[in-house]
């Protein structure tokens, strides 16, 4: 595995220099390369000398590694110097001024992955699948993902407007929302009906296991561990983090077993994470994982490893299915690079990748008229220049929690089946097949 902080996640929380390349290195590099790097800086030498005006030489070397690095696949990108920082930040739970969302380019506009909870945007209404197409008066089409994301933070109080497009028809609104010192808190934590452990995580960060060590710390004080019917891990609209993380985390609920390998395209590669004895927290009462479509990456890790090895029953729909590991590469400084370096299989040998994890009693929310066909996550599937998978990919699913507690049918379901109901009564009915009749 290279060296570097490996991370899953499918958006972002959101100077280089030309220099020659040495002989070595270009001779290493073989002698195609070394042909398409003189066209480059040829190319890049003519734009300088005859273009209408006088070039801006770090964006044009900026942009040309952007367009490097979308050709690969969608998650893999540059982060400059203040971009590395707010990233780290971000991973690290820092606090900063902003708005709570979750983003990721698509199609040359900015799309929200997730708002984070208890956030300025998600108090706003903002929504998985929602599309920034403007920032004020700043079309967002032509500025790049990190430019957009610097747009949208800002000092404590101060509003910013943005115009959005949601569901498939587009339907257009404006939305102002006023800035906030924004920590992401990665899990929040109660009892609920009593008896059952309630724990959500919104974010893989680095304070995640130490917040679930916390909620279990919890839950065996208060209603203490005899008690416990049971867990619910909530892992809705969680984009993803740190994969050490994800890794602790699923180890807080077994003993024994893999919980994730991950696969180079070297050999040399792979790694293989497996379950250390003696740090389970969950003193094997039984477990629910809820899964919807805007759950990607590190909480398809933590829902694939619990299912395969049969700890937990997965309640919800079909999560997201990104199943690639990117790897912080530091460059100096000149920032780093976040490239895709693996993909990563479940305990049973399950590639997730462009498919997701179909959930073992699937339960649909009740979306609000006015939402539905709005709050759909396609998946990685549909992300143009996704890495592909063998076999037939499948798309996304729901990714709409309820704000209001009480409508949460998924909740509902999985305190129902820890209280003791049958599968097949908490399962929603299957959609009847679309039929055209011709006469």
């Amino acid at each position: 595995m290279r060296k570097g902080l490996s991370y899953l996640a499918y958006g972002v929380v959101a100077g280089v220099v030309l220099v020659g390349a040495s002989h070595d290195a270009l001779r290493a590099a073989g002698a195609s390369a070394n042909d398409k790097l003189a066209l480059f800086a040829e190319v890049f030498n003519k734009v300088r000398d005859n273009y209408a005006e006088k070039p801006d030489d770090e964006k044009m070397i900026k942009s040309a590694i952007d367009g490097m690095l979308a050709s690969l696949d969608p998650h893999s990108n540059y982060f400059d110097p203040k971009a590395l920082q707010d990233f780290q930040s971000s991973m690290k739970g820092e606090e900063f001024g902003g708005l709570g969302l979750e983003v990721m380019m698509e199609n040359g506009l900015v799309k929200v992955v997730s708002p984070i909870d208890d956030t300025p945007a998600a108090r706003a209404g903002m929504m998985s699948g929602d599309l920034v197409t403007r920032i004020d008066d700043t079309a967002v089409k032509g500025l790049t993902l990190k430019e957009a994301v610097d747009k949208m933070r800002g000092p404590a109080k101060s509003p910013v407007r943005l115009t959005v497009e949601r569901g498939s028809k587009g339907d257009v609104k404006e939305v102002t929302i006023v800035r906030e010192i924004i920590h992401v808190q990665s899990v929040r934590s109660h009892l609920e009906s009593g008896d059952i452990g309630y724990i959500r995580i919104t974010q893989f960060n680095q304070e995640a296991y130490d917040g679930v060590r916390k909620a279990f710390d919890h839950f065996r004080a208060e209603p203490g561990q005899a008690n416990v019917k049971g867990y619910i891990l909530d892992l809705r609209n969680n984009p993803g983090g740190l994969l050490n993380q994800a890794v602790e985390i699923t180890n807080a609920f077994v003993d024994t077993g893999d919980i994730v390998s991950t696969r180079g395209r070297n050999s040399d590669q792979g790694q293989r994470y497996s379950a250390r004895p003696g740090v389970n927290l969950s003193q094997d009462k039984p477990v629910v994982v809820l899964i919807n479509g805007g759950s990607a990456s590190a909480s398809e890790i933590v829902s694939g490893a619990l299912q395969d090895l049969k700890r937990a029953t997965l309640i919800g729909t079909r999560t997201f299915g990104k199943g690639s590991v990117q790897t912080i590469l530091p460059l100096g400084e000149n920032g780093a690079l976040k490239l895709t370096t693996a993909r990563y299989y479940t305990p049973s040998g399950r590639s997730i990748q462009a498919k997701g994890i179909d959930p073992d009693i699937r339960v649909l929310e009740n979306i609000p008229d006015d939402l539905k066909g709005k709050v759909s996550s396609m998946g990685e599937a549909s992300l143009f220049g996704h890495l592909k998978n063998t076999g037939e990919e499948e798309k996304g699913s729901d990714a709409y929690v309820p704000p209001d507690h009480d409508k949460d049918t998924q909740l509902a379901a999985a305190v129902k089946f820890l209280h003791g109901a049958k599968a097949e009564t908490l399962r929603s009915p299957d959609q009847p097949a679309t039929v055209t009749t011709v006469q």
